[in-house]
Formats: C-alpha cells, sequence, structure tokens
C-alpha cells in the first residue's frame, strides 16, 4: 500500500478549516481520486511538536492507494479540481510525500 501525505505547515498567520477539510474536501479527493484506487483517507489536526513547542503541521490528510502511481493519475485527471478548492479551507501551500507503507 502507498500513503500520501499531504502536510500543511503552521505559522502564526496560518489559517485552516479543519471541519470543511475533513467533510467537502474529503469528499471530493474520494470522488475523484476512487477510480485511480484511492482505498481510505485519514485527515489529522496538528496539537503539539512535542512539551511546550507548537504543531509543525496544522493539519495533515493522508491518502491511502493500493498502487504507487494512484496519486500521481489521480491528481493528472483532477488536480485541478482538488487543487482549486484549497483556498476554501486554507491559505498554506502543503507539501506532500507519497511513501511505501511496509507495515
Amino acid at each position: 500500500m502507498y500513503k500520501v501525505s499531504v502536510m500543511y505547515p503552521n505559522s502564526e498567520d496560518a489559517r485552516f478549516d479543519h471541519e470543511y477539510y475533513r467533510t467537502a474536501h474529503m469528499e471530493l479527493v474520494h470522488k475523484h481520486l476512487a477510480p485511480f484506487g484511492l482505498v481510505k483517507t485519514e485527515v489529522e489536526r496538528g496539537v503539539s511538536g512535542g512539551g511546550d513547542a507548537p504543531a509543525p503541521y496544522i493539519g495533515i490528510g493522508s491518502l491511502y492507494f493500493d498502487s504507487p502511481d494512484g496519486y500521481d493519475r489521480g491528481s493528472a485527471a483532477a488536480g485541478p479540481v482538488l487543487r482549486g478548492d484549497i483556498p476554501n479551507f486554507t491559505n498554506v501551500t502543503p507539501v506532500r510525500q507519497i511513501s511505501e507503507i511496509l507495515e
């Protein structure tokens, strides 16, 4: 299985609507990426970097695919729709990483 981590860096001026992201945006993700092997999603809210340190990411979305190229193929087809929704929930530019799940 392959995981795409979409991480939104935290900052003083970061705006992030977790409820919109969890419901409306992830509904779009499922609708457009399921045909490309999307298996499931997870949404995280950053709470801490440990101790008194702020969370390095205000939010993280995890997308799980059954093939290593599922996200790339899905993004090529639906990227404009998914990226176009980003201003509806944040002013932060996300950082992405694709990983292979080993265990």
